[in-house]
């Protein structure tokens, strides 16, 4: 099948031409017709088999030319590098197409996003927290919102915008199609989707935890961070083999703590994404590893979800993710677009029950291969590998982690007075019964009546 087969426009086919794609992917093939028909649409296919475009292409196809400033698409997206990526992948496909589209999303000036919006568009992609803020003040008019797209729902779940999902669902029109996209099928997306949809169409390519078939997997059994840590700079010594290299770690003190160990090695080849970093930081960041200037990013799971990142030859799993829907995630970003990837793990001793859970999922076993002869096996704990040792009288003693930083300080006697607000000549009057002034006509005549 070709996407001659579909019932594309010729700017459409222009802009698949100028891309260079000719045969559209199975979930694209299987949704285009069920999306360009109207109907609500559940599609679950293997991360990096080109769901963007499974969405856009029938919504491109469908769009008509409108003057209108308010959008008619909003497509809804967890992070903000991915706003980014959503927006440029619909600006390929509307190269030859007349339309206006916004990504918005927080840690941004909302005065310019407000200015842009109020110059008209017809898609805005955004995360949604900033969307709602945009829709609050009045800015942003939801009323004429037609297509309703959520990618990587279950990443929304889980980083706890439930709440503002639903606040945006009752701010739209009723009468609109809602279109979902996920890699994997969890419990808390099942029941978003059986509360705010109508008689989804469902397209799964693969079942949810299907790994892609292009992609080797291996794990090795490490006993701690610094081992892991040798074993990484033994494996990333050879740059032919190892040449785009994305590290996923746990959390964002872990990143810093890799990173600065890495450093020591690998210098100018290295960079770091987590939430902390600054958005200009971040995006650099990717950009940089994305043209190739830099060798190996080390990333948290959140900030990586979903990107697209040609030609990644290695996914290292530093750290065993704790859900296996996110280690599905991880791997996904090597092997896209049906060339050959590989995904490494490492797992100490605490992480065993993680992999088995993540083998569960997939159906089938990770081969575990050796520690080579030459990396050197650590005795060194971290904290967080260290027992941990409890006072007997003080066993619930609060962790530095939540002491005051260096910057708090109690508020001054006087910052600490409350503003009740009002006028200070009533609160006077109030106090005293009386006028503060004599010219008070308004209490003289009170006084008068009674």
């Amino acid at each position: 099948m070709s996407f001659q087969d579909l019932n594309l426009n010729t700017p459409l086919y222009n802009a698949l031409d100028d891309l260079g794609f000719t045969t559209p992917t199975p979930i694209q093939a299987e949704a285009f017709g069920v999306v360009a028909s109207g109907r609500d649409v559940v599609g679950i296919a293997q991360t990096g088999t080109g769901k963007t475009f499974a969405y856009m292409l029938p919504i491109l196809r469908n769009l008509k030319f409108s003057k209108q400033d308010n959008p008619r698409v909003l497509v809804l997206v967890p992070t903000r590098e991915l706003v980014v990526q959503v927006v440029e992948e619909i600006e390929k496909l509307s190269k030859y197409i007349n339309n206006r589209v916004l990504g918005v999303y927080g840690g941004t000036n909302i005065n310019t996003q407000k200015q842009a919006v109020a110059e008209g568009l017809d898609i805005i992609v955004a995360t949604p927290g900033r969307l709602y803020d945009l829709a609050v003040s009045r800015v942003l008019q939801l009323k004429s919102i037609q297509k309703l797209v959520i990618d990587e729902v279950d990443v929304m779940l889980d980083l706890g915008f439930r709440h503002q999902l639903i606040n945006i669902f009752d701010i739209l029109p009723d009468r609109r199609q809602n279109i979902m996209f996920s890699a994997t099928m969890t419990q808390d997306v099942d029941e978003l989707i059986t509360d705010f949809f109508r008689n989804p169409e469902r397209i799964s390519i693969a079942v949810s935890g299907t790994p892609l078939d292009n992609i080797s997997q291996y794990r090795y059994n490490v006993p701690n961070f610094y081992t892991k840590v040798n074993l990484l700079v033994h494996l990333l010594q050879d740059r032919d083999s190892f040449n785009k290299v994305l590290i996923f770690v746990a959390f964002k003190r872990m990143a810093d703590r890799l990173f600065e160990k890495l450093d020591d090695y690998f210098k100018e080849e290295l960079c770091v994404i987590h939430s902390n970093k600054t958005q200009n930081y971040r995006l650099r960041s990717i950009e940089q590893f994305r043209n190739g200037e830099n060798r190996i990013l080390i990333a948290t799971d959140v900030m990586a979800r979903g990107l697209d990142i040609d030609n990644v030859s290695h996914v290292i799993n530093f750290d065993t993710p704790d859900y296996p829907e996110n280690y599905m995630h991880r791997i996904g970003r090597t092997g896209r677009a049906e060339r050959e990837g590989k995904a490494l793990v490492f797992s100490t001793e605490k992480e065993q029950e993680a992999i088995e859970n993540i083998e569960t999922l997939m159906q089938m076993k990770i081969p575990v291969l050796e520690l080579p002869d030459t990396v050197e096996i650590s005795t060194e704990l971290i904290e967080e590998e260290r027992p941990q040792i409890r006072e007997r009288n003080n066993p619930t003693k609060r962790s530095d982690d939540d002491a005051p930083g260096p910057a708090f300080h109690e508020k001054k006697e006087k910052n600490q007075k409350e503003n009740l607000g009002g006028s200070y000549k009533f609160k006077i009057a109030q106090k005293y019964k009386k006028p503060k002034t004599r010219g008070d006509k308004n209490y003289n005549k009170r006084n008068k009546r009674k």
